[in-house]
């Protein structure tokens, strides 16, 4: 039978381009090797904040390759590769299955399709996740993001039944629905499903309704502060984590006002020292000069955390 991922904090890793919308390789691997230094559990390649709907399928097998190969050089070998490989049809979803299995990956996240959401009926997507399951060569995971599946919403008997499939191993929650979350936890075993909520906001929330840690974007920035959030969990110094907690709360909640995945690029441009803030179109650059606003004071006090942390581990 398959297993799920190990428990943890996984990150959807933004992608670094060059001024021509090309892959920024030096920037990609410095990436990946800050997050690992940073103590995640796993780097999801080609979620929402990888821009997976803007690659071609050979470059979506090479940012996973790349991932894990960088990985590897630098003795992160046990940091997990999970891939992206939602499409808009049965056959190219299966097919970027294949391709992530033959790149390094160990698990798949498979969002809906959403091209026609009144023909995605409850009978439909169940349907096209255990087909996709049943071809996959790796163990496969439901990615329920409304925000970009056209609003469709799993609900947790959706996803609990889907649960019954044994090459269906998890779920990522970016809806944030921790009600969701703790019916599925409850009632479906964490040795053989996996429920992670998608995003920091209600990260310890999660953990303390039974989930298997975190995929979420803003470990992008602060990898060591949400591991701060799981040791302090584990330790039991409660108070200690939902301080933490709150701050990441207001700092997610910032980022994602500030223009999400170009906001993230831009802030890591500036306070990290590598990549550019290149997306492809039609989104659009930010540049980190101009930020401010409600939430800003937030980030501003996150960062600060998270190199006092990076200079305490040097």
């Amino acid at each position: 039978m398959s297993s799920p991922p190990p428990s943890g904090i996984y990150v959807p890793a933004v992608l670094f381009f060059d001024e021509n919308e090309e892959f920024d390789v030096p920037a990609i691997k410095a990436h990946v090797l800050r997050l690992a230094k940073g103590g995640v559990t796993g780097i999801l390649v080609q979620g929402s904040n990888g821009e997976a709907q803007h690659l071609s399928h050979d470059e979506r097998k090479e940012a996973i390759r790349l991932t894990r190969k960088t990985l590897d050089e630098n003795g992160f070998q046990d940091v997990v590769v999970i891939a992206g490989t939602g499409a808009q049809s049965t056959r190219e979803t299966k097919k970027l299955c294949v391709d992530a299995k033959e790149a390094g990956a160990t698990h798949v996240l498979v969002l809906t399709p959403s091209t026609w959401p009144p023909r995605m009926t409850k009978d439909a997507i169940i349907r096209f996740h255990r087909e996709v399951a049943d071809a996959s060569p790796i163990p496969t995971m439901i990615y329920n993001f409304p925000t970009v599946t056209a609003g469709i919403n799993l609900d947790s008997d959706t996803i609990g039944t889907l649960a019954e499939h044994p090459n269906i191993v998890g779920t990522k929650l970016s809806c944030g629905d921790i009600g969701k979350l703790h019916r599925l936890t409850s009632s479906v075993s964490p040795e053989k499903f996996a429920t992670f909520p998608g995003t920091s906001s209600v990260y310890l929330q999660g953990v303390l309704s039974g989930s298997a840690g975190l995929i979420g974007a803003l470990p992008n920035i602060a990898p060591k502060a949400h591991l701060s959030v799981w040791n302090l969990y584990k330790e039991g110094k409660l108070d200690d984590a939902m301080k933490l907690q709150a701050l990441l709360g207001h700092a997610d909640a910032a980022v994602s006002k500030l223009g999400g995945i170009s906001a993230i690029k831009a802030i890591i441009a500036k306070e990290f020292g590598y990549g550019q803030p290149h997306v492809r179109g039609p989104l659009l650059p930010i540049s980190a000069d101009n930020f401010g606003g409600p939430g800003w004071d937030k980030v501003k006090e996150l960062l600060e955390l998270e190199k006092f942390l990076m200079a305490e581990s040097a």
